[in-house]
C-alpha cells in the first residue's frame, strides 16, 4: 500500500494540508460565532451550541444541517432523565483570540449551558491555531449542589462530529479495521438483529456486505485504549468535484483524563466520529456527579485533511497520527490555560521514568500511573486523579513526559505473565524528573503442572477471537463481527473438552463460555439450547504422574478473566430479582466442587456480545487440597450455573458468560503466594 512507504516529509509534501500562516479571525453576531484561517472556516451556532459548519478548503465536511446530523457538538447521559444535549437550554458563549507563546495566532469559542432542573454546567470548547486544519478540544462538566449532593452517575460524556454529507465513503478504527459504509440501499433494507446492529445481507452487491461483513453493527468498530492514536472517516473523491479526498479524524494526543487505564474500550467511529470520554458500553466504572464535581476532558484534536485524488485512507489517517503526542502543541496549551478551567500547566507537571527488573519472559509490559489505591480500571472515585501509560522497552526503560503532579498507584503487567506488579504511593513532583526502580517477580504458587491461554489480558486467542474471518476481502478480526454468526452448537455439539497437550486453544475453546446459547438477539439460532450441561460446563483433561502431586499440601488453579458478564449486565447496578446479579462461577476437580468464586454485580462487563475480548479483568486462585488429583487422567470442570440469564431491556443476549484470559495449575509443598519488591 502506498502508505507503507511514504515517510513523514512526504507526507507533508503529498497533503494539500499545507500551512500558509496568517492571523486566525474570531468573529461573532448575534446568531453565530466564527473561527477560521486561510483554510478552514468553523461556525457555531447560538441557537443550539454546536458547531454547524466545518470547511476544509472549500469543501463543507459535515453537511447541511438537519435534526441531529450535520453537526459537530457534546451531549452527556447526565440528568435524572438521560440524555441531554447542552445548548438547548440557555447557552452563553465566549470568544478568544491571541497570539501564543510561540507566535502563533489563535481564535477559540467557548460554549456553556446549565441542565436547569439539577444544576450540571457542561462546557465545550474549541480552538483553532494559525497554520493548522483541526479544533483543538476541551469538555467540561460540572456540579455544584448542596441541596442533593448526590445526582447520578455520568454514563456518558461525548463529543460527535456527526455530518450529513454523501462525501464520506469509509470507517477507520485504526490501522487494521477500516471498512467501506454501508450504502444507502443497504440501510433501507437493513434488519436489526441486536442492539444497534444489523442484517445488510439483503443488498449482496453493496460495498461493505462484499468486503467487511454481512451485518453492521457500531461495536465493529470499538477500540481499546492502549495503543489507540487517531479514528475517524475518509471521503475516497469519488463524490467530490475534483475527486480529491478528504478525512476527519479524532486524534487522541492525549489519554490522561479518560478513565479506565489502557483496558478500557469504547465506540470511536460508525457514521459518527465520537469522543467518548466516559461511558460503561463494556461494563468499565463511571464516576459519580456529585457536589463538587469538576472535571474538563482533554485536550483532543479533531483533524480535518485534504490529499490528492486517489490518496489512500491509510495515508490520511497516518498523517492525523503524528499528532497523537501528549508532548505536541504544550507551549499552545499553557498559553490558553487561563480560558478552561482545570487544566494543568506545565508548571505543575513533571516527567516519570522506571527502570525495572521484569520477570524472565515478559512480553509487551507496560507500566500505568493512576489513582492510588485502586485498580487502575476502578479510577472513577478520585475525579481529580489523572491516568498515564507507557510501554516498556527491552532494558526495562519507560518514560512518560507531563504527568500531573500527584500520587499514583504504578501498575505493571505483561504478556506471558500471570498476575501483575503493583506499588502505590509513587508520588511525582512538579517540575522534576522523578525515577521509580522496581523488581518484578511473576507470582508463583509452586511447581506449573500445565497453563491454557496466553496472560494477556484478551480472550482474542481463542476461536473467533483475533483469528480473521476468510470469507471477506478486509478479513475483519471474528470477534468485531455479530457474535450470533460463530454458532456455539455447530461449533461445539458436544461441548467443550480440551485436552492439556493435545489441544488448540485457537480450535478447541471458545473466546466466549456461554451459559445458555441462542435465543434472545440470536437472528440465526431464535430458540435457546441448554444443553444437557455442555453449554454451561467446559472439561479440561490432563495427566498427572504421582510424583507431580504426591507428598504436596496445596493445589491452585487461577482463573484470568478477560470479561464476565453477570446479571448485572453493564450496569453495575445490583437487582435482587436478578438471581445471578453476583454470578457463581464453579470450579470441580475430579467431581469435587471447589467453593464457588462468586464475580459480583459491579465487576460486570457486556463485552462480547459488543464485539471485545478485552474488557474489565479480574482473576482467582482455586486453592484445594493435592489429594483431589490422582495419577493418570485427571478432570476439572468449569461451570457456569446452567441456563443462567436476566431480564434484558436492550435487544442483547439474556445469558450470562465469561471470556478467558488464561488459566493455570500449580502444585505446591508449601503454601506460596506471588511476591513483588520495590527498591
Amino acid at each position: 500500500m502506498l502508505f507503507q512507504i511514504l515517510s513523514r516529509s512526504c507526507l507533508i509534501l503529498l497533503s494539500l494540508s499545507r500551512s500558509v500562516y496568517a492571523e486566525v479571525v474570531a468573529t461573532e453576531n448575534g446568531t453565530q460565532l466564527v473561527i477560521q484561517n486561510d483554510r478552514l472556516y468553523t461556525r457555531v451556532d447560538k441557537a443550539s451550541g454546536a458547531m454547524d459548519a466545518v470547511v476544509l478548503d472549500g469543501q463543507n465536511l459535515l453537511g447541511t444541517r438537519s435534526g441531529s446530523t450535520g453537526i459537530f457538538n457534546l451531549d452527556c447521559y447526565c440528568t435524572p432523565n438521560g440524555f441531554w444535549t447542552p445548548g438547548s437550554s440557555q447557552p452563553t458563549y465566549e470568544l478568544y483570540s491571541g497570539t501564543d507563546s510561540t507566535g502563533t495566532s489563535y481564535g477559540g469559542i467557548k460554549m456553556s449551558d446549565t441542565y436547569t432542573p439539577t444544576g450540571q454546567t457542561l462546557e465545550q470548547y474549541w480552538f483553532l491555531r494559525d497554520g493548522e486544519t483541526g479544533l483543538h478540544v476541551f469538555s467540561r462538566i460540572a456540579y455544584y449542589n448542596e441541596t442533593t449532593p448526590f445526582l447520578r452517575n455520568l454514563q456518558e460524556f461525548r463529543t460527535l462530529f456527526r455530518p450529513n454529507s454523501g462525501i464520506w465513503t469509509h470507517l477507520a478504527t485504526n490501522a487494521v479495521q477500516y471498512a467501506p459504509l454501508p450504502g444507502s440501499e443497504a440501510k433501507k433494507n437493513e434488519v436489526v438483529v441486536q442492539d444497534a446492529t444489523w442484517y445488510m445481507g439483503n443488498t449482496p452487491d453493496d460495498a461493505y456486505v462484499q468486503q467487511e461483513a454481512d451485518y453492521f453493527t457500531k461495536y465493529t468498530f470499538q477500540d481499546t485504549w492502549r495503543n489507540h492514536d487517531a479514528h475517524g472517516m475518509y471521503a475516497d473523491g469519488s463524490q467530490i468535484g475534483d475527486n480529491s479526498t478528504f478525512g476527519a479524524w479524532m486524534v487522541m494526543n492525549t489519554k490522561e483524563t479518560y478513565f479506565g487505564g489502557p483496558l478500557h474500550s469504547d465506540l470511536v467511529v460508525d457514521g459518527i466520529v465520537y469522543d467518548y470520554m466516559v461511558s460503561n458500553h463494556h461494563g468499565d466504572q463511571t464516576p459519580n456527579i456529585t457536589d463538587g464535581f469538576d472535571r474538563t476532558f482533554g485536550p483532543q484534536y479533531f483533524y480535518f485533511n485534504h490529499f490528492p485524488a486517489g490518496t489512500d485512507l491509510h495515508v490520511l489517517r497516518e498523517d492525523a497520527t503524528q499528532y497523537a503526542d501528549p508532548e505536541w502543541s504544550a507551549e499552545f496549551y499553557d498559553s490558553i490555560a487561563e480560558y478552561v478551567p482545570n487544566f494543568v500547566p506545565s508548571t505543575q507537571r513533571a516527567t516519570w521514568q522506571l527502570q525495572a527488573d521484569l520477570p524472565e519472559n515478559a512480553k509487551n509490559p507496560i507500566a500505568v500511573l493512576a489513582q492510588n489505591g485502586v485498580d487502575f480500571q476502578d479510577n472513577v472515585f478520585d475525579t481529580k486523579a489523572y491516568q498515564y501509560w507507557a510501554e516498556i522497552d527491552e532494558s526495562g526503560l519507560a518514560n512518560i513526559p507531563r504527568v500531573k503532579a500527584g500520587t499514583y498507584r504504578l501498575t505493571i503487567y505483561a504478556d506471558g505473565i500471570f498476575g501483575q506488579y503493583i506499588q502505590d504511593d509513587i508520588v511525582v513532583r512538579a517540575g522534576e524528573v522523578e525515577v521509580t526502580q522496581i523488581k518484578w517477580e511473576e507470582e508463583t504458587a509452586g511447581e506449573e503442572i500445565f497453563r491454557i491461554g496466553t496472560p494477556d489480558k484478551s480472550s482474542g486467542e481463542y476461536r473467533h477471537g483475533y483469528e480473521p474471518d476468510p470469507t471477506h476481502p478486509l478479513h475483519p478480526e471474528q470477534y468485531r463481527v455479530y457474535w450470533a454468526v460463530y454458532d456455539f452448537v455447530d461449533d461445539f455439539p458436544e461441548g467443550v473438552t480440551y485436552k492439556v497437550g493435545e489441544s488448540d486453544v485457537a480450535k478447541d475453546l471458545n473466546y466466549v463460555h456461554w451459559s445458555v446459547f441462542g435465543g434472545y438477539a440470536n437472528s440465526l439460532r431464535t430458540t435457546p439450547h441448554y444443553g444437557d450441561g455442555n453449554v454451561n460446563n467446559w472439561t479440561i483433561i490432563f495427566d498427572l504422574e504421582k510424583s507431580q502431586f504426591e507428598q504436596k499440601n496445596q493445589a491452585t488453579f487461577t482463573v484470568q478473566l478477560a470479561g464476565a458478564k453477570t446479571a448485572a449486565g453493564n450496569t453495575d447496578v445490583y437487582n435482587a430479582s436478578e438471581p445471578h446479579s453476583n454470578l457463581a462461577y464453579t470450579v470441580s476437580i475430579n467431581g469435587k466442587d471447589l467453593e464457588p468464586w462468586v464475580i459480583p454485580y459491579y465487576h460486570s462487563s457486556s463485552c462480547a456480545v459488543r464485539s471485545a475480548v478485552i474488557c474489565y479483568n479480574i482473576a482467582n486462585k482455586f486453592v484445594f487440597d493435592p489429594a483431589l488429583l490422582q495419577e493418570g487422567e485427571n478432570q476439572i470442570i468449569l461451570s457456569l450455573p446452567f441456563n443462567a440469564t436476566d431480564y434484558e431491556s436492550a435487544v442483547l443476549p439474556s445469558s450470562v458468560y465469561v471470556q478467558y484470559d488464561a488459566l493455570r495449575l500449580e502444585v505446591s509443598s508449601t503454601k506460596k503466594c506471588g511476591r513483588k519488591r520495590a527498591t
